[in-house]
């Protein structure tokens, strides 16, 4: 082999080591990247699942203060219907009490079918349930005055001392001037509607005046009892 062969051969096995060399240097290069990305990704991926994870734990959070909220609301309903439960008992309680008063007398009535449950609600302060059947008809009830009722062509009086008086018809259609038991005449005008003034006049002059405003009213004027109605329907009894 000449010289000029051997120098050849030379450069080129120079270059090919360089060649080899070069690309074992890049083989490097690429491997250092992959691996740093490799190692950057990595800490991005746990970035992302930390942030999943807190994600998570704060949709944790909203769903627990969710349940506490749905168990809160049960609970509301609860303290709700135990209030009304309350108030209900509260009412039930006073509608009881109601109903266990006793009436300090029962009376039988001119009829021979209903009676006076005779109830004191305070000084001067009466109050009478008509029973028939088991069935409370009407009620009477003294307000700073008599009471009184017709009750079907049946006239009930009821007074501030609790004396409750009934008896059966003589009652006379208003207006008009008419002669009453006890030597009274009572002088009845109607003066609205199911409203009717009776004045009643004795020896000395008025001696009351009763006046319906949509309900029956009476008194005891000395021991005779009258009754007017709403209709106009004036009765007395001795």
């Amino acid at each position: 082999m000449s010289s000029s062969t051997t120098v050849h051969t030379a450069r080129r096995r120079t270059l090919r080591v360089a060649a080899a060399a070069l690309t074992a240097a890049a083989a490097l290069s690429l491997t250092a990247c992959s691996g740093s990305d490799a190692a950057g990704a990595k800490p991005a991926a746990q970035t992302e699942a930390g942030k999943a994870a807190a994600e998570s734990s704060g949709a944790g959070s909203s769903v627990e203060a969710q349940g506490s909220d749905a168990k809160a609301g049960p609970g509301a309903k609860a303290d709700t219907k135990a209030g009304a439960a309350v108030k209900q008992s509260g009412s039930a309680h006073a509608t009881g009490g109601d109903k266990a008063a006793s009436p300090v007398r029962t009376q039988r009535l001119a009829d021979g079918i209903s009676k006076a449950e005779i109830y004191k609600l305070g000084e001067q302060h009466y109050r009478a349930k008509i029973v028939a059947r088991g069935s409370v008809l009407a009620t009477l009830e003294t307000k700073k005055g008599d009471a009184g009722l017709d009750a079907n062509d049946m006239f009930i009086t009821l007074t501030l001392d609790g004396q409750v008086h009934s008896w059966m018809g003589g009652g006379h259609q208003g207006p008009g001037t008419f002669k009453l038991a006890g030597g009274w005449t009572a002088e009845v005008t109607k003066v609205g509607e199911l409203r009717y003034r009776a004045q009643i006049i004795g020896h000395d002059g008025v001696a009351a005046t009763l006046e319906t405003n949509q309900q029956d009213t009476g008194v005891n004027a000395n021991g005779v009892y009258i009754v007017l109605s709403a209709g106009g329907v004036i009765s007395a009894h001795e």
